[in-house]
């Protein structure tokens, strides 16, 4: 935990996966492990740098485990630890509730599976 002492349960969870970003990452991870690049090609509009940023702070909290492959160049992937698929799996409803409220806007995502 990063920025205790917090006032609730929710707003531990939410240090978690605060900002733009986290979310999505966990969505991309929850179809498949991704290397760096396919990770960043699945996040329109994401730099390199915030990708890098977000996915340590990410592994830092458990949520995403990183492999190091001792190959020439050099591989490494990405994908949900445990305690990352029991997030995205509670993050689930709030997508849901996205869906609906993109669907009254008449809001079409923009890449990918509808709910994020």
């Amino acid at each position: 935990m990063r920025n205790p002492p917090y006032i609730c349960a929710l707003d531990a969870a939410m240090d978690v996966v605060e900002g733009k970003w986290k979310a999505l990452i966990l969505w991309a991870l929850d179809e498949r492990l991704h290397r760096f690049g396919e990770l960043r090609r699945s996040l329109p509009g994401i730099s390199e740098k915030v990708l890098a940023q977000q996915l340590r702070e990410l592994e830092a909290d458990g949520i995403v485990r990183r492999t190091v492959f001792e190959e020439t160049p050099p591989r490494v992937e990405y994908e949900l630890a445990k305690a990352g698929a029991e997030l995205y799996s509670a993050l689930e409803g709030l997508g849901e509730w996205g869906d609906r409220r993109m669907r009254q806007l008449d809001i079409i995502p923009t890449h990918g599976k509808e709910q994020a």
